[in-house]
């Protein structure tokens, strides 16, 4: 997903997440035009996982309303669900908690963590946000300018001199 959300806002929730999923499917366009047996049980499943997703999201009840409708964190949250539509191994998060308020950022942390455990993704995630980034990150790595000054558990990075020099300004021993 992107700092800057990138649904179809003239498309329905549910739309957003059925292009998502159609990308796996491979029935031919005549079958699609005609509405063979083998397009209606695709697009049946297709439905299915998406109503699916729209429920993990919390975002089932508003699956005809149009994505430009949604509140900020339900467009992030719609953007998570495109995501996972797409079975990846492997979930960039670009900043998730990008102008989102504390209780919107608490939700996400929360499903954040839930789509890890139930998922088993490896997730990469490029966040500001150090409280979403400690509570959810099993390992970090800290850049400053570009470069990695730090990497590990929480806890090491949170108590590493150079963390807290760079994004603290201050030294080590002063805090």
């Amino acid at each position: 997903t992107f700092q800057n959300i990138r649904l179809f806002k003239d498309l329905t929730v549910l739309d957003n997440v059925v292009i998502a999923l159609e990308q796996n499917q491979t029935y031919s366009l005549l079958s699609s035009f005609l509405h063979l047996p083998s397009w209606a049980a695709s697009r049946e499943e297709v439905l299915k996982s998406a109503r699916d997703l729209l429920r993990l999201m919390r975002l089932d009840h508003k699956s005809f309303d149009l994505a430009r409708n949604l509140s900020y964190g339900e467009q992030r949250h719609l953007e998570i669900a495109r995501a996972l539509a797409t079975n990846p191994r492997l979930l960039l998060l670009d900043e998730p908690a990008a102008g989102m308020n504390p209780a919107e950022t608490a939700g996400l942390t929360k499903l954040i963590s839930w789509i890890r455990e139930n998922y088993h993704l490896t997730i990469l995630l490029i966040e500001h946000d150090m409280s979403l980034v400690m509570s959810i990150c099993e390992r970090i790595y800290v850049l400053d300018h570009g470069i990695v000054i730090s990497s590990g558990t929480p806890d090491v990075v949170r108590h590493d001199p150079r963390v807290i020099t760079a994004y603290l300004g201050q030294e080590a021993s002063d805090v």
